[in-house]
């Protein structure tokens, strides 16, 4: 087995082992209110620094990069706060950086 197989296996026994840790030490109680509602903020937090970290941030860690992945989503940020649904905010926002692409 090589050290990538052996990598994603330690990885798959973790997941596992965490995911299978929250039934098993609450066994069915309930969470208070509180913590519900920061679980229920993890989500959208987390999603939103992977799409700032994968629209501005540079491959090598330097400074922001300001390109045509930027200017795709906020139109895409437009068209959600517009009340678009998820597949033409997608599309827009695809369109806008390939059409930002070919102009520059």
């Amino acid at each position: 087995m090589t050290a990538t197989w052996t990598t994603i296996a330690v990885l798959a026994v973790a997941t596992a082992a965490i995911r299978a840790s929250g039934p098993v030490l609450l066994g069915g109680r309930d969470l208070p209110p509180r913590v519900m509602a920061v679980i229920a903020l993890l989500a959208p937090a987390l999603l939103v620094a992977l799409v700032v970290t994968q629209t501005v941030g540079e491959p090598s860690g330097g400074a922001l990069e300001v390109d045509a992945r930027l200017v795709g989503v906020v139109a895409a940020g437009g068209a959600l706060l517009a009340g678009a649904s998820t597949f033409p905010v997608i599309a827009l926002a695809a369109i806008v950086t390939a059409a930002i692409r070919a102009v520059a």
